[in-house]
């Protein structure tokens, strides 16, 4: 199955498939915001690159946010691994061409080049003002934990970090290791916004931890809070 799910066509169908449904569920959807004044004044104010962030199950109902992102050159940040090929493909087609790298395990010398060179093209776009979307508990897990190589990346660039809580009723939430959540067209959808947030260049490993613990409490909270607006209640 594995060696069918990585043919090359197989992955341009699934990428033409899953991009047009993340185009069909950002259109079809009525989308309610919160905070989103908060992004609009970055967009407007600064020049400086942007980072959002958003959990990996909640990738089918990314382009909630697209019309915020579109208005600045935005890229997302795809595993390189066979598996991603096809996302990268869909969200090339939704307008954000993808970065390929993820996190290596310990001596893997050729994912971890991967990786280091995936980083360095990540900052330099940040500090070129673009935005990149980043889904930080991909694209092995734990879910929901927000990984170090993240942060490291909002350290070094200085930029503004965005997270994204997304959430569509009605939807179909798989028993998987991110609960990947697929919502149905014409419901109801909403994206809850927290920040802007920064990481101070000067942290320290301990404070690293406290980051990674109270963002991903936050990114959790706002996914919780917009199922809540999703529902229809306040």
């Amino acid at each position: 199955m594995k060696a069918i799910l990585r043919n090359t066509h197989v992955q341009t169908f699934l990428g033409w498939v899953l991009g047009g449904y993340l185009i069909l569920i950002l259109r079809s959807v009525r989308w309610r915001h919160e905070n989103l004044e908060a992004v609009e004044r970055s967009l407007n104010a600064s020049s400086g690159g942007l980072i959002g962030l958003l959990w990996h199950g909640r990738i089918p109902l990314s382009l909630a946010t697209a019309p915020q992102w579109w208005r600045r050159n935005t890229r997302a940040l795809i595993s390189a691994s066979a598996d991603g090929e096809f996302l990268a493909q869909a969200v090339d087609r939704a307008g954000f061409p993808a970065i390929r790298g993820s996190s290596a395990k310990r001596g893997d010398s050729k994912k971890t080049r991967g990786a280091a060179a995936a980083f360095r093209e990540a900052l330099s776009w940040l500090k070129q003002g673009g935005v990149l979307v980043i889904t930080p508990d991909g694209p092995r897990g734990p879910g929901e934990v927000v990984a170090e190589g993240t942060i490291q990346i909002a350290r070094r660039s200085g930029a503004e970090v965005f997270l994204m809580g997304i959430a569509v009723r009605p939807a179909w939430r798989l028993n998987t290791w991110d609960k990947i959540t697929w919502g149905l067209p014409f419901g109801r959808g909403a994206v809850v916004w927290v920040g802007p947030l920064k990481v101070p260049r000067d942290v320290d490993d301990a404070a690293m931890e406290v980051l990674q613990r109270d963002w991903s409490a936050q990114l959790t909270a706002a996914t919780e809070r917009a199922e809540v607006l999703a529902a229809g209640a306040r």
